[in-house]
């Protein structure tokens, strides 16, 4: 049976609900703008009071634990759908698009490191990185030679990086430069690619660097 939307819901229950989609969209929004901003930025944001955000979430970790984590269950989500799709070539072109415009990675460049992770979110991180690996293994014969499933994570991080003056705009040049990027991962020219590639451990460490 489907969870019905905080509009669905009567009375306090529904106020209660969509509350904190206020506070968690609004945290994404100043967080993202500013790891360190503080707590009350976030209650002015979505329009609550600090005592409502307070009930939700006892301090500014929590939040920050909140949205990170959603953003790594979508990831998750993302990739289970990519799997379900026959061609190996479209599931991971289509994946890379689905977690740029959902702006997964915004996450890890802005919030890695600025709190504790739980081990439900270690346990939801190895599960990404497990559903990485089985899309970038089904993919790997029209991959070029040296390319790691690592590269994925910083092909994700530099996209995740463009800014432009509007939402609309960015969402479209970082689609534009996901394809030039994919093109980048599938075309095997006669030039080696430069230095090693990355390693898990080296993208890793910025979670626990607190």
């Amino acid at each position: 049976m489907p969870t019905p939307s905080p509009s669905a819901l009567p009375g306090r229950r529904g106020q209660a609900a969509r509350n904190d989609g206020a506070i968690l969209d609004a945290a994404r929004e100043v967080f993202l703008a500013d790891p360190k901003a503080p707590i009350a930025a976030v209650a002015e944001r979505a329009g609550v009071g600090i005592s409502a955000l307070y009930r939700r979430y006892p301090g500014k970790e929590d939040l920050l634990r909140k949205i990170c984590h959603d953003g790594l269950r979508r990831y998750i989500a993302e990739a289970e759908t990519a799997l379900a799709e026959p061609d190996p070539t479209t599931a991971l072109r289509g994946f890379l698009e689905r977690v740029v415009v959902a702006d997964v990675h915004s996450l890890t460049i802005n919030l890695a490191g600025t709190f504790a992770p739980t081990p439900e979110m270690d346990a939801d991180a190895m599960r990404a990185a497990e559903l990485s690996t089985e899309l970038f293994e089904r993919a790997r014969p029209v991959l070029r030679e040296g390319i790691v499933v690592d590269d994925l994570t910083l092909v994700l991080d530099g996209c995740a990086a463009v800014r432009m003056p509007t939402p609309d705009r960015t969402r479209e040049i970082r689609l534009r430069y996901v394809e030039v990027l994919f093109t980048g991962l599938t075309t095997d020219p006669a030039r080696p690619l430069p230095g090693p590639p990355p390693e898990a451990r080296e993208l890793s460490w910025r979670w626990h660097d607190t």
